[in-house]
């Protein structure tokens, strides 16, 4: 037996033997799409904490290094469930630079990253509710992380309207205060 793709199972060629499910084309398409925003993610945060290094702003090079590997880890667990579904992950080209002039832009580039995957979370959970419950179970827990990091940095855009961004002190403190 061979499994096509739309999930149901065929028999194989020569074989007796049932094969496993494999996920539909179109959930691994979506899941693919998703791990490309994961990889955009990780880079992004890889070079926010690349140049809050270089510009002296240890504490938010520490806190965007973990953001980085958070991603990268979100990444990975999606690929590991397309191949515990007997498909293949297809990482898809992204973009690995970025240029930064200041922390607040860092945190406002953030959060727009932060509310698109959660938009794109719920949208995908939304269609893949009919046609792949498995799938849509497996993404409650991005669509959770996503609303936690909407939050969080919404809340670092909130903290960011009660100093004079152009100061360098108040941001030194903003880090402290946020970052730290």
């Amino acid at each position: 037996m061979k499994q096509a793709t739309n999930g149901a199972v065929v028999p194989a060629a020569n074989s007796k033997m049932v094969q496993p499910v494999v996920l539909a084309d179109a959930v691994v398409k979506v899941l693919n799409d998703r791990i490309g925003d994961e990889y955009t993610a990780h880079y992004y945060y890889n070079a926010a904490s690349n140049w809050c290094k270089g510009v002296g702003y240890e504490k938010a090079a520490a806190f965007f290094a973990k953001e980085s590997m958070n991603e990268l880890e979100h990444a990975q667990k999606i690929q590991k469930y397309i191949v515990d579904w007997n498909a293949l992950p297809t990482i898809p080209k992204v973009t690995t630079t970025f240029d930064f002039a200041n922390l607040p832009e860092v945190i406002e580039g953030a959060y727009k990253l932060e509310y698109d995957l959660f938009t794109k979370y719920n949208k995908d959970s939304q269609m893949l509710f009919s046609i792949d419950i498995a799938t849509f179970d497996f993404l409650q827990e991005f669509r959770q992380g996503q609303t936690a990091s909407v939050a969080e940095y919404s809340d670092l855009l909130n903290a960011l309207q009660l100093i004079d961004v152009d100061k360098r002190l108040d941001i030194l403190h903003f880090e402290e205060m946020y970052l730290g």
